[in-house]
């Protein structure tokens, strides 16, 4: 009897391990949810608390080389976790699923989606205390952060195989917050 009982708690820890989206179909984490609702890549997983010790891991995969959005929505009152209101550590794991080399990877952040965020929205890549420790990425040597006239962040020297798992952290800040913003993914290809 005590054998089955550890077994039905090993099988009902990894349902809990991994968990899919809420009815809602988004991913939650920390104080956020996280959709792949504008298409074009699939989330796989998302964990963690958005503390720099534990921070959200979104692991997804893009099946082509264009430009992706990933939606993120404030989940509940947003706490202040030793750092401003409206700021969590994150970290993305992408599958390269395009079938295609990327020799370089941006994120954009937008306020109001298709518009690139600027110093007046609040919302960046830690604009107001920018600390390079905080941004990595497994695959690429070199990191740009863009503040003006949009908030970009293009990690280069580098590049990403079909199928291999690139990984990119960075810390968001979001002085003014918003209960919806967004998370543009744009891997870049050679030119021939």
């Amino acid at each position: 009897m005590t054998r089955r009982l550890r077994i039905l708690a090993a099988l009902l820890t990894l349902s809990l391990i991994s968990a899919g989206p809420a009815d809602d179909g988004r991913w939650y984490a920390g104080d956020y949810s996280f959709s792949d609702e504008l298409g074009g890549f699939r989330i796989l997983s998302v964990t963690g608390s958005g503390t720099k010790a534990d921070p959200i891991e979104i692991s997804e995969e893009l099946n082509s080389a264009s430009p992706v959005t990933l939606v993120i929505r404030a989940a509940k009152p947003i706490q202040n976790h030793g750092f401003p209101e409206g700021a969590f550590h994150l970290r993305v794991v992408t599958v390269n699923k395009s079938g295609l080399a990327w020799i370089e990877f941006e994120f954009e952040l937008q306020e109001i989606l298709g518009k690139p965020s600027d110093f007046y929205d609040g919302l960046s890549f830690d604009q107001t205390n920018p600390n390079p420790d905080l941004i990595s990425s497994n695959r690429f040597a070199r990191f740009e952060n863009h503040f003006e006239k949009f908030d970009r962040l293009r990690f280069a020297s580098g590049h990403v195989d079909p199928l291999d798992r690139p990984a990119f952290g960075f810390f968001i800040t979001d002085v003014t917050p918003v209960t919806e913003f967004y998370l543009v993914q744009d891997p870049r290809v050679p030119f021939s």
